[in-house]
């Protein structure tokens, strides 16, 4: 027996992610969305709207990265989500974050994240709030990789659960893609 529970935004997993700009004055800023993925081959899309502080900077610097929120830093990332930049312009130095420039783009990565998609802007449709980005470059941080590819164990990334408003860890694995439905065929 199944139980409706009519059109919500449940899905699993949905990625924590934390996307950063620059302000008009080189100052970073960054936020919490969970409704992104990958969008095509070499994009990004995120809804974003626009009232967000990171929004219009993503707009007049036309880049922006993408990190992915972790087990270890979940308190500082969901405080980013929380807190508003056009509140509280020290938000990041508030959470304990620190940023370096992208080498690829002109956004900052934020150092205490371990993995990073580099962003240029694509495109911002104001009535859906849906942003595109075209992914330049992923850089990670040595400290999650295993024979030079990230590591999912290592990189801890979480995931938000839209029933229970609560952050996940990703689990153990299950399969092998593109592998184990051969065995049906």
């Amino acid at each position: 027996m199944r139980k409706d529970f009519g059109s919500k935004t449940w899905l699993y997993p949905m990625p924590v992610l934390i996307v950063a700009a620059y302000d008009s004055e080189g100052k970073p800023n960054a936020m919490t969305a969970a409704w992104g993925g990958i969008y095509t081959d070499d994009k990004v899309g995120i809804c974003i709207s626009e009232g967000h502080k990171t929004t219009r900077n993503i707009l007049a610097s036309k880049a922006f990265t993408v990190s992915m929120a972790t087990a270890k830093e979940v308190t500082a990332c969901d405080y980013i989500g929380i807190t508003s930049g056009n509140k509280v312009p020290d938000k990041l130095e508030r959470a304990g974050f620190h940023t370096v420039p992208s080498k690829h783009v002109n956004a900052p990565v934020i150092e205490e994240l371990p993995m990073t998609m580099e962003c240029e802007f694509v495109s911002y449709d104001e009535e859906s709030n849906f942003l595109v980005g075209r992914i330049i470059n992923i850089s990670a941080d040595e400290s999650i990789l295993t024979d030079e590819r990230i590591d999912i164990d290592k990189l801890q990334p979480i995931s938000y659960d839209p029933v229970s408003h609560s952050y996940r860890t990703i689990g153990e694995k299950a399969g092998n893609a593109f592998s184990d439905g051969k065995q049906l065929k």
